[in-house]
């Protein structure tokens, strides 16, 4: 059988090409035989120009509430006065809502029916009774008999909310409300900060 030799210099050309390629034509080779797709970057012309992200915005602002008794209030309006037309500005970001207390929380629940607010109050007190001060259970007792199982609630429910802002104003559902649990008798004023981070809709 006979065999066409090709000459030499085609040989010693192809080979020279081959070693002048870039590596990551060969990487592309080794990812096609994985069956890994290789994707092309484009990069940005030169001298173009580049936009950049907006600077975030950041707001914080303090609200004192008094609640006029035990159990869950609503405060969604007060939340969204002490942000005021800031908020308009924010086109996108968080909200993130901090009672400074320890025998107070705060939660989001339905903003509707009351029955619902105080049916929270009575299952919580179910959960941490306040006979627990008298049968040994609890040693923290001095402060009063609703002191106590106010620190565990306020653990159970949380200090803080955090909400989604969506072009201006707070991303509430329709049936949604912020809380400010009341655990005490006698809670006296409560303040809360309230700091919004977001992007600016200008």
């Amino acid at each position: 059988r006979t065999m066409t030799l090709l000459p030499t210099g085609l040989v010693l050309g192809c080979l020279l090409w081959l070693l002048a390629r870039p590596s990551h034509c060969f990487q592309g080779a080794r990812c096609a035989q994985r069956g890994v797709r290789s994707v092309a970057v484009r990069s940005s012309p030169v001298g173009g120009s580049v936009s950049r992200p907006p600077e975030p915005t950041w707001l914080q602002r303090e609200v004192v509430v008094s609640a006029p008794r035990r159990g869950m209030h609503l405060i969604t309006d007060q939340i969204r006065g002490a942000l005021g037309s800031d908020l308009r500005g924010v086109d996108m970001g968080l909200c993130h809502v901090f009672v400074q207390h320890t025998s107070c929380g705060l939660t989001v629940n339905e903003n509707a029916d009351p029955t619902v607010r105080s049916d929270m109050a009575k299952a919580l007190d179910l959960i941490v009774p306040e006979s627990w001060n008298h049968d040994g259970t609890f040693q923290h007792t001095y402060e009063g008999d609703d002191d106590m199982p106010a620190h565990v609630k306020t653990s159970l429910v949380s200090p803080s909310i955090t909400l989604p802002v969506r072009r201006g104003s707070l991303a509430l559902g329709t049936w949604q409300g912020i809380y400010l649990c009341e655990f005490r008798n006698c809670g006296g004023p409560r303040c809360i900060v309230v700091t919004v981070q977001g992007q600016t809709n200008s």
